[in-house]
């Protein structure tokens, strides 16, 4: 498992191989979602700040496998890996009514 920093800080976690994980959190649609979701009303990354993939920590790993990530059991086809922000995020497009 591997995570993502963003200025030393871990904000996502993912169960994708090293590379896989590289190019999920490093790619460009994933830089402009950090740009648009907000965890404490402001953006995860201002875009300047450094990100770093790493090895994911024992802690990291454990809030991973103990997150329940609603799975259809009835879906046998295998599914690309998973990503979890290990921050509390929210997206301000998404409006509550």
């Amino acid at each position: 498992m591997f995570t993502l920093t963003i200025s030393d800080k871990p904000v996502a976690i993912t169960n994708a191989d090293e590379d896989e994980a590289r190019e999920l959190l490093m790619s460009e649609d994933f830089k402009d979602d950090l740009k648009v979701l907000e965890s404490d009303g402001a953006p995860l990354w201002d875009g300047f700040a450094t990100l770093n993939v790493r090895a994911a920590t024992e802690e990291e790993k454990n809030e991973f496998e103990s997150a329940d990530f609603d799975d259809d059991e009835e879906d046998d086809e295998e599914e690309g890996p998973y990503i979890m922000f290990l921050v509390d995020v929210t997206d301000p497009d998404e409006v509550e009514e």
